[in-house]
């Protein structure tokens, strides 16, 4: 048992506060004394932006033991709570709030004692950070001193040790195989070991996914599966079944896209099954390929570190540092790096650290043969199985660098998010804060910038000096960018000055806005939105000049892009390697800008015209809680599966798209419809595997009928009541931010007095990653969230027992949503919606075949028409609080009488419309 710090400790909850002091005494505080206490001396806590909202004073400090943690365990899990910090360490979880300041000074005495252990095996780099983090007064500097011993030569610096990535030999297209069912079935039973449960649901699924494989007979003909895999069918090994069969036969690539994070971290780890964590060669045959804002970007790392960043930030960036060098990947979102290391700092700390903004220099930086994107990209080419998701797919079919690694044998899972990433993929939004962005990418710094950042003149200042006419072009468009937006334009719109032909626009769409919506959300603070129709002369005039100006921007990037692709054809002397790769991706990212420019363009020059049946467009402000934070021109494809129909599936040869909720019910059509077929006259192949889960037995649907709409107080206390009979372990769903902050603020106090700690999106400053590890740690705990919480999260076992829906998830009533609506058979497309969103609901409830549980919808008027978007044999039941509070607290058994009246009630419809 290590020996305690004897330093005090602080711990604060929903239930109260408590501190101990060097001399081991614990006593119960109030929060006024705690926070004195903290400002007194340095105290342990843990999580200390929690800590400070718990207490209600933000600014709190103090020697926070996750960040004790991520220095000494850098690039290690950890649940940042008592109990996972205690389970990290191996120690033993306190047994209620009052012993948890012991725990932490017990914790602090083990990280501690590890730092002189010759098992630490973070030891490399440790002494020559904390140098540096001692000049930034880090609190636990002076503390951890004595522990870490001076090397006995001096240490690499990151930049020096990182590995060099390989270039390696384009790999040759695949060849034309056939796999046949026995071969999958075989391979299956490989994946899925001996003695395991043959599941013939699996085995069909199985044998579907590989008709995808099979060589193709015409050209922008591909072959499309579209599979129904009930929750338990085992669809991630039955698809990774024929891929890697497909994959080790033809020397091919298979691409698996998933739209969440949490999925692409199982597949990763059932590949194992299928793949060795490295070839003979060293290679990997699995990689994990995410958009470049993931990654940590090396050349901004190496500027945070020498003075780029200040105070706080500059301390995240040291442990960011740590973090790099034992990385696998140097994903920074979803990958190695805690969640929570970011919420410990300033809210954008991480994401500076990030290519964000596209601003990358490719082999004009430094660090470019050691950068993890880099690396990435490459490793992706030589790959059997690359694990991406459904933006970037769609991002690298549309217009990927280089042609020959463009999936071409794609396996889209959670398919039904499909037609949502496409949505967002191939929109176009002409604001103030992409304007904006365009111009910093053109101009670089201006006045008081800070940062790296460089323009167009600074990136390609020796291509300027050796071509005279790609400099001309850079120099024109650095005068043409002017005319876009700059700092300070909000306050300029506000105040009624605009400058230039950009912000002229955008001041005319807030000014129309404001005249028109008609939604509501002006009062309630939320966005607010109107069609771009009926525009009045002097606004068609403004978003002409505006066109114009940025058609004076792309003419010059057009014929930059005309002067590098020369400049490569008939290379210089000088032009080694390096520099033709460093010209490529300007190449790429001109591209790029070009592209957009010329969709903002076209979306201008609609304005005031006759309408496009095929796109909706719309101005709009957006708002948080009142504040404008951006002002634009939104563009949407009425139906975005036709682009992701050429832009994806035409150049394919296999495609399958996989859900648990790929259909309404027991309707294909529209499944069909939504897939994008229908637009390149593909007919799909369908499957459908049925759950093998007894949900007849294992789960209730309990419509609870007595809580009023818009009952706020008798909302609360239902939750805390459901809370409380089930012991925790409720996932509670909001359709709306300012419900759940309300029920949340009410009740948290009252459940943490009864043991059942509750957490919440948008309240407790953690990232959504971070609160479903807490709640999955902790079977007392329970977790209120919006849409991310509604699919994608996978907690089986006992720590999910219950789901509860504040309301009918209706659509919103946006104008985008509006034109879908009148294009799709009206109240029919809400239905889908509504019945997709509650089986993505309740398919949160039943993980695995020992889960059971309830799913409570507190609605009074609940349609029975929806009730089809539940597994049939499922038992559903109108009753009022009372009663479903019974049969919660009793748990699910199929051997109870069911309460008098109809199971299901007439229907009511409830069409906020």
């Amino acid at each position: 048992m290590p020996q305690p710090v004897p330093l005090p400790a602080l711990h604060a909850s929903h239930a109260g506060t408590w501190l101990r002091d060097a001399n081991g005494n614990t006593r119960g505080a109030s929060k006024g004394d705690a926070i004195m206490a903290a400002a007194d001396t340095p105290v342990l806590m843990l999580n200390a932006p929690l800590v400070a909202t718990r207490l209600g004073y933000p600014d709190l400090s103090g020697l926070d033991l996750l960040e004790l943690f991520a220095f000494v365990f850098p690039a290690r899990f950890c649940v940042p709570t008592p109990k996972g910090l205690a389970d990290a360490l191996q120690l033993h979880p306190p047994q209620s709030d009052d012993t948890v300041p012991e725990l932490l000074q017990r914790a602090a005495g083990a990280i501690l004692e590890h730092c002189e252990s010759s098992e630490w095996a973070f030891r490399d780099g440790a002494w020559s950070v904390l140098q540096s983090l001692t000049k930034m007064r880090w609190p636990w500097a002076a503390v951890l001193a004595p522990h870490i011993r001076k090397p006995d030569r001096g240490e690499k610096w990151l930049f020096a040790k990182l590995p060099e990535w390989d270039e390696a030999p384009e790999k040759p297209q695949p060849a034309q195989i056939a796999i046949d069912d026995a071969e999958i079935e075989a391979q299956l039973d490989h994946l899925t070991g001996a003695g395991a449960e043959r599941r013939e649901g699996q085995r069909s699924y199985a044998k579907a996914a590989g008709k995808v494989f099979a060589p193709r007979s015409k050209q922008s003909v591909p072959h499309v599966l579209l599979a129904q895999a009930g929750t338990g069918i085992g669809k991630t090994l039955g698809y990774l079944a024929p891929a890697s069969l497909w994959a080790s036969a033809s020397k091919g690539t298979v691409w698996v896209s998933t739209f969440t994070k949490n999925l692409q971290r199982q597949l990763r780890g059932e590949s194992q099954r299928a793949w060795p964590a490295k070839r003979a060669d060293g290679t990997p045959p699995v990689v994990v390929r995410k958009g470049r804002e993931n990654y940590l970007c090396l050349l901004n790392l190496e500027d945070a570190l020498q003075g780029g960043f200040g105070g706080r930030a500059a301390i995240l960036a040291q442990l960011v540092a740590r973090w790099a060098a034992y990385s696998q990947d140097g994903d920074m979102i979803g990958g190695d790096l805690p969640g929570w290391l970011g919420t410990l700092f300033r809210k954008r700390a991480i994401a500076s650290l990030t290519d964000q903004r596209g601003e990358c220099v490719y082999a004009g930086c430094p660090h470019y043969r050691k950068c993890f994107i880099e690396r990435s990209a490459r490793a992706s080419a030589q790959a059997d199985l690359v694990i991406a998701n459904h933006a970037l797919v769609m991002i690298n079919a549309a217009r990927g660098r280089d042609h020959a690694q463009r999936p071409s044998r794609i396996v889209f899972d959670e398919g039904h998010h499909v037609f949502q990433a496409a949505d967002s993929t191939f929109s176009a939004a002409l604001t103030g804060q992409e304007a904006i962005e365009l111009r910093r990418w053109i101009i670089g710094p201006e006045r008081k910038s800070k940062g790296r950042r460089r323009g167009l003149a600074a990136r390609l200042a020796d291509v300027a000096s050796y071509d005279e006419e790609g400099g001309k072009a850079v120099e024109q468009a650095l005068k043409a960018a002017a005319a876009l937006p700059s700092d300070g334009w909000l306050q300029r719109l506000n105040e009624g000055d605009p400058f230039g032909p950009l912000e002229k626009l955008l001041a005319a769409v807030r000014a129309l806005t404001y005249a028109r919506d008609e939604s509501g959300g002006q009062e309630a603070g939320y966005g607010i939105e109107t069609e771009a129709a009926q525009l009045p002369g002097n606004f068609v005039h403004l978003a002409g000049e505006a066109e114009t100006a940025l058609a004076a921007i792309r003419h010059p990037l057009v014929k930059l892009g005309v002067r590098l692709e020369a400049i490569i054809e008939d290379a210089p002397d000088w032009l080694d390697g390096q520099g033709r790769a460093r010209i490529e991706g300007a190449r790429h990212s001109l591209a790029w800008r070009v592209d957009l420019i010329a969709a903002w363009e076209s979306l201008l020059n609609r304005l005031g015209g006759p309408t496009d049946p095929e796109f909706v467009d719309w101005l709009a402000v957006d708002r948080s809680e009142a504040r404008e934070f951006d002002i634009g021109i939104h563009r949407r494809w009425l139906d975005p599966m036709k682009p992701f129909a050429k832009a994806v599936l035409e150049p394919s040869h296999g495609v399958m798209l996989t859900s648990a909720t790929l259909r309404d019910g027991q309707d294909w059509e529209s499944a069909v419809a939504a897939s994008g077929t229908p637009h390149i006259d593909v007919q799909p192949q369908l499957s459908t595997a049925d759950s093998p889960f007894d949900y007849a037995n294992r789960a209730e649907v309990l419509i609870v009928t007595d809580i009023k709409r818009g009952d706020l107080p008798g909302l609360a206390g239902a939750y805390a009541r459901i809370i409380e009979a089930a012991g925790g372990g409720v996932l509670g769903l909001f359709t709306a931010i300012r419900r759940l902050r309300t029920v949340h603020g009410r009740i948290a106090d009252r459940l943490a007095r009864a043991g059942l700690p509750l957490f919440a999106q948008h309240v407790d400053p953690i990232d959504t990653g971070t609160l479903v590890d807490i709640f999955r740690d902790d079977p007392r705990s329970s977790l209120l969230g919006t849409d991310a919480l509604r699919d994608g999260v996978d907690v089986p076992g006992e720590s999910l027992r219950c789901v509860v829906m504040e309301a009918v998830p209706w659509p919103k009533p946006s104008i985008l949503h509006r034109a879908r609506r009148a294009a799709n058979g009206g109240s029919a497309y809400d239905d889908r919606i509504i019945r997709a969103r509650l089986a993505q609901a309740f398919g949160r409830l039943i993980r695995s075949k020992d889960d059971k549980g309830h799913f409570v919808v507190l609605s009074s008027a609940f349609p029975s028409r929806l009730l089809t978007a539940f597994p049939p044999g499922t038992p559903v039941i109108r009753l009022s609080l009372d009663e479903a509070l019974q049969r919660v607290a009793e748990g699910v058994s199929n051997t109870r009488k069911e309460p008098d009246g109809p199971a299901i009630d007439i229907d009511e419809d409830s069409i906020p419309f």
